[in-house]
């Protein structure tokens, strides 16, 4: 098929959209796929030759005005589908996916709506709870809110210390904090802010950092995560042996199967399809608490999606096949 890979970026996530992109392009091709880049960050300005787009420096101007122009390149007419490499902000949020409606072109994981709702996590939190999906207990600080001694006695009074602090709209742990006192509300507000004008503030469950992926209905094996730090951060997410897996994880089956009926009612209550991973804490309880529906997942050779998948038999040539089969139905 003529595919389309979207690349980088304008969204903090840009260097690991990069990573994810270049792996999938490695699998399209070795698929036997026509495969043409395109960084939506770049517009009209292209580079020539494949080596650039997944380079640390930058070929251009990266700005996310640059979309518009981008999608509205003739490339796009003859393309079979659209395959979303882009992470974060201006990509996981509807952002991209409304512009390639706009052009009448396929492309993987869901739509606007669910895209918008997924990144949304207070939004998506609400529906959890809707559709009987556990979620930690939390609040909303809006934009302007900057009344400390209310938040914190909202914390004292909700769930109390240690709690977690993050963007409301973010990926991969970008500018979250954990709270152990009063002291750190402040400055992990600010550091939050950095990156939304919404934050959420949660419990912090403590137990087990677990994920599981659903590609078109089928789950995939549960995967639990033993990152080197107290939390699964950045650092242990895209740095090599910062973090050990276990696939399948080692719980009680009840527990394995409960987790994979709340991942599939995580995946429906946001509207999801196509693909996606449904990241939970599991407290020392065995009670799963859902974070977060992603619906366009890391790619990296480090990612989770990529670990369950060899856990279930698929080589990552044949996920990335199966992807594409359930955008295209």
């Amino acid at each position: 098929m003529n595919i389309i890979l979207l690349v980088g970026g304008a969204s903090p996530e840009r260097e690991v959209s990069k990573l994810s992109s270049a792996s999938i392009y490695e699998a399209l091709i070795s698929l036997g796929h026509d495969v043409i880049l395109i960084d939506p960050a770049y517009g009209a300005d292209q580079p020539e030759n494949a080596e650039q787009f997944f380079s640390k420096e930058d070929h251009a101007k990266v700005s996310a005005r640059n979309y518009v122009t981008a999608v509205d390149s003739k490339k796009f007419d003859k393309a079979d589908l659209v395959f979303i490499g882009l992470h974060g902000k201006y990509g996981e949020d509807g952002t991209i996916q409304s512009l390639l409606d706009l052009r009448g072109v396929k492309y993987t994981g869901s739509g606007v709506t669910p895209s918008a709702v997924a990144m949304d996590k207070s939004l998506s939190k609400v529906l959890f709870q809707h559709y009987d999906v556990s979620t930690p207990p939390w609040f909303l600080v809006g934009p302007g809110e900057r009344d400390y001694k209310l938040i914190k006695a909202k914390i004292k009074k909700f769930f109390g210390y240690p709690c977690i602090v993050k963007p409301n709209d973010q990926g991969s742990t970008i500018g979250l904090s954990v709270c152990r006192g009063d002291i750190e509300v402040k400055e992990a507000i600010e550091t939050a802010a950095k990156y939304s004008d919404k934050i959420i503030i949660e419990e912090f469950i403590r137990g087990h950092e677990v994920a599981v992926t659903i590609i078109g209905k089928e789950v995939m094996p549960v995967l639990e995560i033993i990152p080197s730090h107290n939390l699964y951060d950045y650092e242990c997410k895209y740095t090599d042996g910062m973090s050990r897996y276990e696939v399948p994880a080692k719980f009680p089956k009840k527990v394995v199967e409960h987790l994979k009926h709340q991942a599939l009612l995580a995946y429906n209550s946001v509207g999801c399809k196509s693909y996606g991973r449904a990241d939970f804490r599991l407290s020392e309880k065995m009670v799963p608490y859902c974070l977060e529906m992603n619906t366009l997942p890391g790619m990296t050779k480090l990612s989770l999606v990529p670990k369950m998948a060899r856990s279930a038999g698929l080589s990552f040539e044949t996920l990335i096949e199966r992807i594409i089969k359930s955008t295209l139905g």
